[in-house]
């Protein structure tokens, strides 16, 4: 089964539409700022002074090099077209002129289609595809990206150097600083501590108020469990507006720290022996407005949710190539850290990488996938989840008995589980042979699988090739 394809011809018709309206809306702003997303999750911009902005830009499309963004076309088809999204249109608080931003998804002029490289586009086939199942009509999905803020950060990696420092006032070395308020969060100590030992209230208030004011419904803020580390969290939506979202959100932090004279980082473990950060996923699906995780079944699910979890923990390791994208992602990734590592699903536990959190009623029935990460590409991670889960239904896929103990201390108990890939080449070998789940509905083409996996395989080998500063202190003298 294919998705239904909105080509350029149709969505002219509904920008044509739109775009006249869209002209008066836009009037009091001096930039329009066209943005897209490539297949590393970053944002990309292309902005126009508001007089060159009309009718005809918003229908046809504007176009630029897709050869230069990383895992796209070649210099010899590089031609590609931006297609506005005119509902995303939202201000830039951090602009000195007056700008609007605005979302857009990637065509191929060639083909007059969505471009099948484009992390928006797959994402959008994925909620076309869900549709046209017949499974459910409907798939919610609400991130947790975890984030950690510094003062400084210094890093290089050369053929006769390489290091990072960072600094925090949080950090335990800082204790010995000058000058010096005494006020920081013990090792393992920083989940939700009052001021002044939370250094980060305002600034995170302050993320929240402005993301709020780009449209986001926001939630709550705290400080989490490792050194400088944060959390925000807004309202769960649908696959694509969640994505969208989480662009917001990760602008909006990097940019407020900026604003702070700090500088912040998704990276999932920039500190040794610490927490990482993760980006529990909680996902459902619905049907004609009706819940169809609720059931009678093990806390509450139905066996339509135990059958998703079961294809989310059979393609544990190729999803880990989407929501663990980096080599990083790994470091994060081992016991004794809060870590997800284990493929198992509890309510009770927060060791099992499927969570079943608590809920007051049928509608709050979901399931919380906990071993992503925040280098995620949120289209990519949540679309990979999505069509696991969809596998796991349409195949009756069996998840197996519940694990209620706590798999980092049983260690006997753990060894009967499988495991997420414990580093990023096995994320990508297990994609390599197991990939035909994402195609379902061409929703994910062999094309850009193929093109993913050699993209990132430039990082792991880089990262494999490099000598590491910590080899020198186990082997200088060896």
């Amino acid at each position: 089964m294919t998705y239904p394809i909105t080509n350029r011809e149709t969505l002219n018709k509904r920008s044509n539409k739109m775009s006249k309206n869209f002209i008066e809306t836009i009037k009091d702003y001096e930039f329009i700022d066209f943005r897209f997303t490539d297949v590393l999750g970053t944002w990309h911009h292309i902005s126009f002074p508001l007089s060159e902005v009309d009718e005809g830009l918003l229908k046809d499309g504007i176009p630029f090099d897709g050869s230069s963004i990383p895992g796209w076309k070649a210099v010899n088809e590089s031609d590609m077209i931006l297609m506005p999204d005119l509902k995303t249109l939202v201000a830039d608080p951090f602009s000195a002129h007056a700008t609007a931003i605005i979302v857009c998804d990637v065509y191929d002029p060639t083909t007059n289609q969505p471009y099948n490289r484009d992390p928006r586009s797959i994402a959008k086939k994925a909620e076309s595809y869900i549709k046209a199942s017949g499974l459910a009509d409907t798939a919610y999905f609400g991130p947790e990206a975890e984030f950690f803020v510094f003062d400084e950060v210094q890093f290089q990696a050369g053929s006769d150097a390489s290091f990072f420092h960072l600094f925090s006032e949080e950090l335990p070395y800082a204790s010995g600083k000058e000058p010096n308020s005494g006020y920081r969060p013990g090792h393992k100590g920083g989940y939700m501590p009052c001021a002044p030992i939370d250094t980060a209230q305002d600034m995170r208030s302050d993320m929240v108020l402005t993301m709020a004011a780009m449209g986001l419904s926001m939630e709550k803020h705290h400080h989490e469990v490792a050194t400088a580390q944060h959390e925000l969290g807004f309202k769960f939506g649908t696959l694509t507006s969640t994505a969208d979202a989480l662009q917001i959100y990760k602008y909006v932090v990097r940019n407020v720290a900026k604003d702070y004279g700090r500088t912040a980082t998704f990276m999932p473990k920039p500190l040794y022996g610490d927490n990482g950060s993760g980006m529990h996923v909680h996902q459902s699906l619905w049907q004609n407005g009706e819940p169809l995780f609720a059931g009678s079944g093990y806390a509450g699910l139905s066996q339509t949710a135990l059958y998703y979890i079961g294809g989310i923990i059979k393609h544990a390791k190729a999803i880990n190539a989407f929501t663990n994208p980096t080599t990083n992602s790994y470091k994060r990734l081992i016991p004794g850290f809060e870590a997800p590592v284990i493929c198992a699903y509890s309510a009770r536990n927060r060791s099992a990488a499927c969570r079943i959190p608590m809920a007051f009623n049928d509608k709050g029935r979901r399931v919380e996938v906990r071993f992503p990460d925040p280098t995620a590409c949120g289209y990519l991670g949540f679309a990979a989840m999505l069509l696991a889960g969809l596998d796991g239904i349409k195949n009756s896929i069996d998840p197996g008995t519940a694990a209620d103990q706590n798999l980092f201390e049983e260690a006997d108990a753990a060894k009967r589980f499988p495991t997420v890939a414990g580093s990023l080449r096995e994320a990508l070998n297990a994609l390599e042979h197991d990939y035909e789940f994402l195609c379902q509905g061409n929703v994910f083409t062999p094309d850009f699988i193929q093109s993913y996996i050699d993209l990132k395989f430039h990082e792991v080998h880089a990262f494999e090739h490099a000598p590491h500063p910590i080899e020198f202190t186990m082997y200088y003298n060896g």
